[in-house]
């Protein structure tokens, strides 16, 4: 993962909506900005540019 230990512990409690791409809780069960139920967890892995 990351080099902070810190930031990794809050990065895994991030739900992105896969509608508007909002940030939600970790226990949420739908957005709070558009209220869909289709949620991804925040990739945690360092993806490069090509």
């Amino acid at each position: 993962m990351g080099k902070f230990a810190e930031a990794d512990a809050v990065i895994s409690n991030i739900f992105i909506c896969r509608k508007c791409k909002a940030r939600n809780k970790r226990n949420s069960k739908k957005c709070r900005k558009c209220g869909s139920i289709w949620m991804r967890p925040k990739r945690k892995d360092i993806r490069v540019k090509k």
